[in-house]
């Protein structure tokens, strides 16, 4: 079994990361170019975004050719190098698969146009019903019918995501061999993990019905299925080596399915990324509202994880970022006047708990939403949508803007603050997207904050490699309703890990149980100077501190 409890993965997006060719867009060479930075970080991994040649619709989401490097991005000699390259630098790969759908452009898609029916059978076709409405009423993820009109075939194709990604026929045999090649491809080039994105939707039921809320979620989301899946791509694929950490993308998931995907005994995956706590500041569960986030919540649902996880044997990714995610400290914290804090607060929370880190480009220098002051400085579709669905409800430009500013998937996509230069040292030329006005106070090379926060970083990568308690000891949340702090306990072999987290500005008190004071207490870790345990303890502004006690 793989060890990756100790490992940290580092995730790229290519596209925004470095570029060495002046066209604006990141590539597979700015990889190789800073590979040395990412091994002074400690991190022993990383996950790329698709880089696959693609259309584009869905940022290579859309995959045309699953064995192929876009030209965008590069050749597959580049590829080559640079796994070849971050070996050197003791870093191996992880690829995102987007095994649930493909392209409407992928040769597959086209030939079951032209009327091949071998293909035709790769997806997933259906008549509409006797009226002539759609096969079912399910809604696509990216707003609209699920269903479009395959060719002139009266047939209708099943799409969750945009139209143009067209979703795969799982339980045609044919389909899951093509995806086992796609896999076995790519570990044949000494790839050491892969991220599998949206994998829980793939074990479809057989029979298509409406759904009673007209969104279908439940009907394709975790069907038993998947689990029949997952364990043939294990078997078939990289189940055969014994070093390959794999990771699941689960939309809408449960802590009873999360533990049967990442429980090693059932052969499925390493481990899976949930997304319930990104989401507790969704005004009514709506993601393009504004609203406070809601702490309590935060915290219950991180406990709720923890503990059924580790209970059931399961395994958690922890992440506060991502390219689809608005920046954590913009949306939990103060980055005008804590941005240290504020970063290292978050990083601690994450890293202390029990499953395996990952850190997403920028966030370790304190990268933060770029605010862009007007709306064609956003690229991302969804965004665009959501504008104008806000305009269409009424509301007034400036009020749209705002909740655009916060929410936006393109948050997180702004190029990589590697300097003072014009475009951050990114790019010689004009970037595909905007980079953050705060570039010049927030970078790599010459800003005392973000050399401070990125410290503080590898000194979690290192706590992790060097207490078995971090790595693997087990999780207790205490005093959950505390209003202001996160606290939990991790325990391995007689020892605990008490670690405190403050997600305000304003200083409180944290009453500490009696259980941890009658031990030695070593202080190990924390943003805010030497601090003593003690039973009336008081934490600052963003303060996070962690105790060994023996």
């Amino acid at each position: 079994m793989t060890h990756f409890q100790d490992k940290v993965i580092y995730q790229i997006y290519p596209k925004s990361f470095k570029d060495t060719t002046g066209n604006g867009i990141g590539d597979l060479q700015g990889v190789i170019r800073q590979l040395p930075y990412l091994e002074d970080l400690g991190i022993d991994m990383i996950w790329l975004n698709p880089f696959y040649k693609s259309p584009q619709r869905d940022n290579g989401y859309d995959v045309a050719d699953y064995k192929s490097v876009d030209p965008m991005f590069g050749t597959m000699d580049d590829f080559d190098q640079l796994v070849k390259a971050a070996d050197k630098h003791g870093i191996s790969l992880m690829l995102d698969m987007v095994l649930n759908h493909t392209s409407t452009e992928h040769e597959w898609f086209q030939r079951a146009l032209k009327g091949e029916k071998k293909y035709q059978d790769y997806y997933i076709l259906r008549d509409p019903k006797p009226d002539g409405s759609l096969p079912t009423n399910w809604a696509s993820k990216f707003g609209g019918p699920s269903w479009a009109p395959f060719g002139d075939t009266g047939k209708y194709y099943l799409h969750l995501f945009d139209v143009t990604q067209a979703d795969l026929n799982w339980r045609n045999p044919e389909v899951r061999q093509e995806m086992f090649d796609v896999v076995n491809f790519w570990l044949e080039k000494g790839v050491k993990g892969f991220r599998f994105d949206v994998i829980n939707l793939i074990g479809k039921d057989e029979d298509y019905v409406d759904a009673d809320d007209g969104v279908g979620k439940y009907l394709y989301t975790d069907r038993p299925l998947t689990h029949d899946f997952l364990q043939e791509l294990n078997r078939e694929t990289f189940g055969k080596y014994d070093d390959i950490i794999t990771v699941g993308e689960m939309s809408s998931t449960t802590v009873e399915n999360g533990v049967k995907y990442s429980n090693p005994d059932r052969d499925e995956l390493s481990m899976i990324f949930s997304f319930h706590h990104l989401k507790v500041d969704y005004k009514d569960g709506e993601k393009w509202t504004l609203a406070p986030f809601d702490f309590q919540e935060l915290k219950q649902i991180l406990d709720e994880w923890q503990t059924g996880m580790s209970d059931g044997g399961g395994w958690n990714a922890l992440f506060w970022n991502n390219h689809d995610q608005p920046r954590a400290n913009s949306r939990f914290g103060d980055v005008e006047n804590y941005p240290v804090e504020t970063a290292t607060m978050l990083a601690q929370t994450m890293h202390l708990l029990r499953g395996t880190p990952y850190v997403y480009q920028g966030e370790e220098i304190g990268m933060t939403n770029p605010d862009y002051p007007e709306l064609d400085h956003f690229v991302d579709v969804e965004t665009h949508n959501a504008y104008h669905e806000l305009k269409e409800k009424g509301l007034p430009h400036e009020e749209a803007m705002n909740i655009i500013r916060a929410k936006s998937r393109d948050n997180g996509r702004t190029p990589m603050q590697w300097n003072t230069n014009l475009h951050a040292g990114f790019t010689e030329g004009t970037p595909w997207i905007d980079v953050a006005p705060n570039h010049t106070h927030i970078n790599v090379e010459n800003s005392k904050v973000s050399q401070e926060i990125r410290d503080y970083y590898k000194r979690l990568i290192r706590l992790r490699k060097e207490l078995p308690i971090v790595s693997k000891g087990d999780y207790r949340g205490i005093l959950l309703d505390h209003p202001s702090v996160y606290a939990y306990v991790r325990e391995w072999e007689g020892q605990q890990l008490l670690v405190l987290n403050h997600f305000y500005a304003e200083p409180d008190t944290v009453e500490i149980p009696d259980e941890f004071l009658n031990k030695e207490a070593e202080m190990i870790i924390g943003n805010s100077g030497e601090r003593t345990l003690e039973k009336e303890f008081q934490v600052g502004p963003y303060e996070t501190v962690a105790f060994l006690l023996k």
